[in-house]
């Protein structure tokens, strides 16, 4: 049996191969369809080139619009970047302007209110001199009007003794 199959597989690749070798005519209307379907290919690259082309351009188009925009959203950005020094500036301008101020215009009356205290201080000292100087002569005077009944008198009318 193996014997058969061989011999079989041979005879049909020998038959098939002589069948498969005949030759294909390739006639003038093979040629000229060849030649309409090259060039509608041809044609059809050219096209797909261009559109290809056109969206480069529009690609393009597109890019310098976006590094448009970079540009100017940069300039936004420096802007924005300067105000807010600008801003922040004027504040530690204005809190340094705030102490200043109030340190000059708090010294001359801090100066007033030491002089004052001392003004006071000296008056109060003057006072207390006084008063004892007013209670000496007083008993100064008592002790007189205790030797001169006349005197006594008149401090009596005056309620002084």
């Amino acid at each position: 049996m193996n014997k058969m199959t061989f011999f079989l597989v041979v005879l049909i690749l020998t038959v098939s191969s002589v069948s498969f070798a005949r030759e294909v005519p390739y006639t003038q209307e093979d040629r000229d369809r060849l030649i309409r379907v090259e060039v509608k290919v041809e044609e059809g690259l050219k096209a797909v080139n261009q559109r290809i082309d056109g969206l480069d351009k529009r690609i393009d188009g597109l890019d310098k619009r976006i590094d448009s925009l970079d540009k100017r959203i940069d300039g936004l950005q420096s802007i924005m970047i300067g105000g807010f020094g600008i801003i922040a500036t004027g504040m530690i301008a204005i809190v340094g302007f705030v102490l200043w101020d109030r340190r000059t215009a708090l010294a001359p009356a801090i100066r007033k209110s030491k002089e004052l205290e001392e003004d006071l201080a000296s008056e109060i000292r003057k006072r207390k001199e006084l008063e004892e100087r007013e209670l000496m002569l007083e008993k100064a005077i008592k002790d007189y009007a205790h030797q001169e009944p006349k005197l006594a008198e008149i401090l009596r009318a005056a309620r002084l003794l």
